[in-house]
């Protein structure tokens, strides 16, 4: 099995990182050499080291490749880097994503908010991700709102005939009949598989156990495909 997955949110903070460290975790319990990659980090947090911690992995090789770019001001990658007077390029981010996709069998690209963020004044990053025929994997932020976020980013997708595996919810605190209408009307009105939601919780320990079934779900449509 050969598979190279986007994660995207819907919005950001939705819990990209979380679910890239958690499936990269499960992916390596069934035998399989992976890797977590991001393309853009911007702000203080290193979310390739909240990858190594979720994901069991103590060193990752290649960190040049792992992460491309990285800019201090916390904000849309565009704006963040010509603080730093400096271009994200396209090409750059692509000889990184295929260096390491010849190096392992899953590789796992967390995205930087959502799809139609701007990594330069001429594109977005939702260009990158078909250019390189990307599976998308949406991470959906489970509160009031999730509805419309979540169509929106189907409909960017659906418009560029753009592979979506599926999505998971990330509950945050909200009324549980939001929670749990929220991945059932989705399902309905979309038609794309839902695999679980992650319940909301302050133990970071019990993380892995909320997600093994959904870690389970997309196990069996990779082995699918």
């Amino acid at each position: 099995m050969n598979q190279q997955i986007f994660v995207t949110g819907t919005d950001t903070g939705a819990g990209k990182t979380v679910v890239c460290g958690l499936l990269a975790r499960f992916l390596i319990e069934k035998g399989k050499n992976v890797v977590v990659q991001k393309w853009i980090e911007t702000g203080d947090s290193s979310d390739i080291k909240e990858h190594q911690i979720l994901s069991g992995i103590e060193h990752f090789q290649h960190g040049k490749h792992i992460l491309p770019y990285k800019f201090k001001y916390p904000a849309s990658p565009h704006l963040a880097s010509a603080m730093e007077k400096r271009r994200v390029r396209r090409e750059k981010i692509r000889k990184s994503f295929l260096f390491l996709r010849a190096k392992f069998d899953v590789v796992i690209v967390e995205g930087t908010g959502g799809l139609l963020v701007p990594f330069n004044r001429k594109g977005l990053l939702i260009d990158i991700v078909k250019g390189l025929g990307l599976s998308v994997l949406i991470v959906a932020k489970n509160k009031l709102g999730a509805i419309n976020h979540t169509l929106l980013t189907l409909e960017a997708l659906k418009a560029r005939n753009m592979e979506v595996l599926g999505i998971v919810f990330n509950d945050e605190k909200e009324e549980e009949a939001i929670l749990s209408d929220n991945p059932k009307i989705i399902k309905a009105l979309s038609k794309i598989m839902v695999f679980g939601r992650i319940p909301y919780q302050k133990n970071r320990n019990n993380l892995y156990e909320s997600f093994k079934p959904i870690g389970d779900r997309i196990w069996s449509l990779l082995r699918k495909t």
